[in-house]
């Protein structure tokens, strides 16, 4: 019986990075009907200018999926395409905004994966924040979409550690399968209309509402004068993209340095910020406001991405190496 529902329910799925990937993935393992998927225009990139195709539409020509890449989602011929289809469900994953006219379409309705434990992370970039801002847990909702971003009703969510040292992409590449399992399960509940939505203003908050907000510039920025807890935090949250970076003088000539790992480091070093400390061999370690953290990988500008051994290794006048 299950199998017969599966086959009939014809679902739209909308998505475009790898973390939209697996969960569309886990719903053709599991035998659901995927009737066409929806994803961004391809676009050119590198220094070819080549076009490039979205996760999602690579692997939705591998499985023969039909494909819709929408410039607008207003567009009236798109709207006219989803009305052919006639979907009992849409599935939305790291993806755009939808209108009403498009979200409303499916009788069944059309939910989202998010990755964080909704209300708090409401957001594009939730998986960041959560760890620049030193969070303990973490985890994946499903929500029914409503009118506004990030606030329908929610679904399931399931929960996940932040470890100490745990940077953006281990937690990405964690939810990612978390959140593939979440999505067969609210796509199974949902055709077996065995559903409680929680509206997500009856959920009480112990602190005060968190949000995430767009990664910017700015913020990549490293201001050494900050705790060094903070810094270890902001540099975990945005490895490997986008990437904390700061400024190197190097032989007296200035030059951006990404960088991609530090630890925190319990020495009294006395150091003032940005100031180094280091054996031009094994360890760089940087004076913050309250101490010092290892930097243990980084990038300069032009560069390749370089474990500190590497670094040092390359570097002749160490002595003139400041941070700023």
């Amino acid at each position: 019986m299950q199998e017969e529902i599966n086959r009939d329910c014809k679902i739209v799925y909308m998505g475009t990075p790898d973390f939209a990937v697996a969960p569309l993935k886990a719903l053709l393992d599991k035998g659901y009907t995927i009737s066409a998927v929806v994803t961004i225009p391809d676009k050119k990139s590198g220094r070819g200018q080549k076009l490039s195709q979205s996760p999602v539409k690579l692997f939705a020509i591998a499985n023969n999926i039909k494909v819709l890449q929408p410039i607008s989602l207003k567009d009236p011929q798109f709207t006219q395409e989803l009305k052919q289809i006639d979907p009992h469900l849409m599935i939305v994953v790291a993806f755009r905004m939808l209108p009403k006219e498009v979200w409303s379409l499916p009788r069944l309705g059309t939910f989202n994966l998010h990755a964080s434990l909704l209300p708090n992370y409401r957001g594009a970039a939730p998986i960041n924040w959560a760890i620049i801002n030193g969070e303990k847990r973490s985890g994946v909702s499903t929500f029914f979409i409503d009118q506004n971003i990030d606030t329908g009703q929610i679904l399931f969510s399931e929960e996940c550690e932040i470890t100490p040292d745990m940077c953006a992409g281990d937690l990405h590449d964690i939810l990612m399968n978390i959140g593939s399992d979440l999505v067969v399960k609210t796509t199974q509940a949902i055709i077996e209309n065995s559903i409680n939505p929680i509206p997500q203003s009856s959920i009480n908050l112990e602190e005060e509402l968190k949000i995430a907000p767009k990664i910017d510039k700015e913020l990549c920025k490293i201001d050494w004068n900050n705790s060094s807890t903070s810094l270890h935090n902001l540099i975990r949250g945005l490895s490997p993209y986008p990437c904390a970076f700061s400024t190197i003088i190097l032989d007296n000539k200035e030059s951006l340095i990404k960088i991609y790992k530090s630890s925190l480091n319990n020495l009294d070093l006395n150091l003032s910020p940005g100031e180094i400390h280091t054996d031009k061999k094994n360890f760089f370690i940087v004076g913050c406001k309250d101490g010092a953290i290892n930097i243990d990988s980084l990038q300069l500008a032009g560069k390749k991405r370089v474990s500190i051994k590497e670094f040092l290794a390359g570097i002749n006048n160490i002595s003139s190496i400041h941070l700023k």
